[in-house]
């Protein structure tokens, strides 16, 4: 629409909402002096563009996962742009490993108004600790499988299922349901608190050191990141290993929910490496897929 108010004068520019308009001084001559004049210009989407870019992106990662070991599959979802990417993101046979235990807190904090300290402390030494012995204490407390199906039909994760008996961490889900409960944790609903929110996500924006890889990859300098990851080793499917990292990674112009789930790798360090590829990969190409091309205001506009 504000490309067609060119036509119409500067008045019409007043109402094209997000253009970025800025001045460039050229050079005029006044009297016989050089002197500096601003020049208008503004910022429209450049469609064409970003199409290309995101083609090749698309080719590219295409061409990453083909090149990877074992199975790999991936959903990225930009919620201040709305750009979309993925591949088998609605594959929901691959397990989560200890990404579960987001779940778990997420799921305990709809059965409770507060956690006690108990809870409280269970919960922080889950998530920033990956702690298994914390998992299984909320496991119970939130009604094992049985209570973890009733979250999941409750907030619409319907390609996440619980794992068998005290086996949290056998949980399958989707690339797809990551994004969706991140999505959750990121704009309420379902009635979640904003409290709820804050805690879960300040939770996991405090992972210890050594487990802060996987996703965090997409980041630029000065972004901020939370995430959750899992590896496992399973010796009953060849001795390879599951890994997985999903979270959500924020800063200006961009609010990135992003999960990659990997299996039948053959070490963990494999697995890492794959998703901190792929990771890295979305991140740096991300805001081409979007990009804006600068053009003149009209004749006798004003910046």
């Amino acid at each position: 629409m504000c490309a067609a108010m060119l036509l119409l004068g500067p008045a019409a520019l007043a109402g094209c909402g997000e253009q970025e308009v800025t001045s460039l001084p050229p050079v005029v001559e006044q009297a016989g002096e050089r002197v500096r004049a601003a020049r208008c210009r503004f910022a429209l989407p450049d469609p064409v563009a970003g199409a290309a870019a995101r083609a090749a992106l698309e080719a590219d990662l295409r061409r990453y996962v083909a090149a990877r070991p074992g199975r790999v599959v991936f959903a990225a979802r930009d919620l201040a742009t709305g750009v979309r990417l993925g591949q088998d993101e609605h594959r929901h046979d691959m397990i989560t490993a200890s990404g579960a235990k987001v779940d778990i807190l997420t799921a305990l904090m709809l059965l409770r108004s507060t956690l006690d300290a108990t809870e409280q402390d269970l919960a922080t030494r889950m998530i920033t600790e990956s702690d298994n012995f914390a998992a299984d204490a909320l496991w119970w407390r939130v009604g094992a499988g049985d209570g973890m199906s009733a979250f999941y039909r409750r907030i619409g994760l319907h390609e996440t299922a619980p794992g068998a008996g005290r086996y949290w961490g056998g949980t399958t889900t989707s690339p797809a349901d990551r994004l969706r409960l991140l999505a959750l944790l990121a704009n309420g609903g379902k009635g979640l608190t904003p409290a709820d929110r804050r805690l879960v996500l300040g939770l996991m924006s405090h992972v210890q050191a050594d487990q802060a890889w996987g996703v965090s990859a997409a980041a630029r300098p000065g972004d901020h990141v939370a995430l959750k990851n899992g590896w496992t080793p399973r010796p009953f499917i060849h001795n390879t290993w599951a890994v997985t990292s999903y979270g959500r990674i924020t800063g200006p112009g961009r609010d990135l929910l992003l999960s990659v789930q990997t299996d039948q790798q053959a070490g963990e360090g494999q697995g890492i490496e794959t998703i901190e590829g792929l990771a890295r990969m979305i991140g740096g190409r991300l805001a081409g897929l979007t990009p804006v091309r600068t053009l003149s205001c009209p004749a006798g506009a004003t910046p």
